[in-house]
């Protein structure tokens, strides 16, 4: 082979090993800027959990993070700075994302890490079928530790806020009772006599009205009084009405 042609050859192995190289580097370069900026979106997410937690339960939550990834297709310009934040609307409850955005650079942008927040706790979990509409008691369900974000629905934590309650549709055993699966049961119907009673600055007040609305036991009710007025109050048993002064 010609020294001439021997000599271009290497030169040109040489210039593609370099450029291979170059690649290899840019690759590292944008995993290790990927990694930082899911490492930020972590650090924003730790003391973020302790807000979005809630504190209604027997006992303190346990949360679980598992963390996504950047979209590998991302091609990001350089940033002096970036800065993570919670994107509008988002919850810090089952899936949901972190935002991260450049705030100092050439060029802005907003990306956002995946990342799926899983909260265990005791609950009251149902030992058998309720029907719907079937009154649910204490024996129905049982204590047991589920994943309190696996639904937006809030979570029943306390007997008192769902024994009593009618199932709002069919209930299966293994079910965490959640708000809505629960509504209250009416008290009256509509046109029906009710006492009327409120405290307030000293002073108290007792009337009988005539209920406009049904009234649902814990909710409110809508009530004309002998002399005209509709008041409005909370439905405490069959026959009473609260209202607030």
């Amino acid at each position: 082979m010609p020294k001439p042609l021997s000599s271009l050859l290497s030169l040109l192995n040489a210039r593609l090993l370099a450029w291979a190289a170059l690649v290899l580097c840019s690759g590292q370069t944008m995993a290790s800027d990927a990694a930082a900026l899911e490492k930020m979106a972590h650090d924003f997410l730790t003391p973020a959990l302790a807000e979005a937690l809630p504190k209604d339960g027997a006992s303190p939550l346990r949360a679980e993070v598992v963390m996504g990834s950047l979209d590998a297709r991302l091609k990001l310009a350089p940033c002096n700075r970036v800065e993570a934040h919670l994107p509008k609307g988002s919850r810090l409850w089952g899936r949901s994302r972190i935002g991260l955005r450049c705030v100092d650079g050439p060029s802005r942008w907003n990306v956002f890490v995946p990342v799926t927040v899983k909260a265990w706790g005791p609950a009251w979990v149902l030992k058998r079928a309720v029907s719907a509409g079937d009154t649910l008691a204490q024996e129905d369900a049982e204590i047991a530790e589920i994943d309190w974000a696996e639904q937006r629905s809030g979570v029943l934590a306390v007997p008192e806020r769902w024994v009593g309650q009618l199932a709002a549709f069919p209930l299966t055993p293994g079910l965490a009772l959640r708000e809505n699966m629960v509504r209250a049961p009416q008290a009256f119907a509509p046109g029906a006599q009710v006492r009327v009673i409120g405290e307030g600055g000293g002073f108290s007040i007792s009337a009988t009205g005539r209920s406009l609305t049904a009234g649902l036991v814990g909710e409110t009710a809508r009530v004309k009084l002998p002399g005209g007025r509709v008041v409005t109050g909370v439905v405490r048993d069959a026959q009473t009405v609260e209202m607030a002064l």
